[in-house]
């Protein structure tokens, strides 16, 4: 019965980091360049960050070979900054965006750089492991708005 137990929520945890049906996430990814801080431009709403706004995501190695993750965002009421505290880690090939997340070990959640300026890695579009979960994020806080433009038309083709 425990072996079942432990199966069964293998099974649910590994589908938390799964990427959300008919999305590829984007393929030849440079981690090195990816690393650094990232701004949110945008977001579909959830509860993780809700009244949070300026909010930002950084980036760094870690010494085994997983990503430290830093999320900082100011609480609009309180005027406090609020922190949590990440890794994340690659699932498969590390020059495929598709990696998985935790602020509460052992639950993940799925990563998946979706979207990305090849040419500069100024912004991106992330989605987590379901349609509920998306991000536009800027090297800088703000985005050309032919660019968000781009980026919303992509989303909603994609049906997020």
């Amino acid at each position: 019965m425990k072996s079942l137990t432990l199966l069964l929520g293998s099974i649910l945890l590994a589908g938390c980091t799964a990427a959300p049906q008919g999305i590829m996430p984007v393929e030849d990814f440079d981690l090195a360049r990816y690393l650094g801080t990232w701004h949110e431009i945008a977001r579909l709403d959830h509860r993780f960050e809700r009244g949070l706004s300026q909010v930002s995501a950084t980036y760094s190695k870690r010494s085994d070979g997983g990503i430290d993750v830093l999320n900082r965002g100011l609480n609009i009421q309180t005027g406090q900054w609020k922190e949590a505290k990440g890794r994340a880690y690659f699932i498969g090939e590390p020059d495929v965006a598709r990696l998985k997340v935790t602020f509460f070990w052992p639950f993940y959640g799925g990563y998946n750089v979706i979207e990305l300026d090849r040419e500069n890695y100024a912004y991106a579009l992330v989605c987590g492991p379901s349609r509920n979960y998306l991000w536009i994020l800027a090297r800088t806080r703000q985005l050309d708005e032919t660019i968000i433009q781009h980026l919303v038309t992509t989303a909603k083709s994609l049906n997020f």
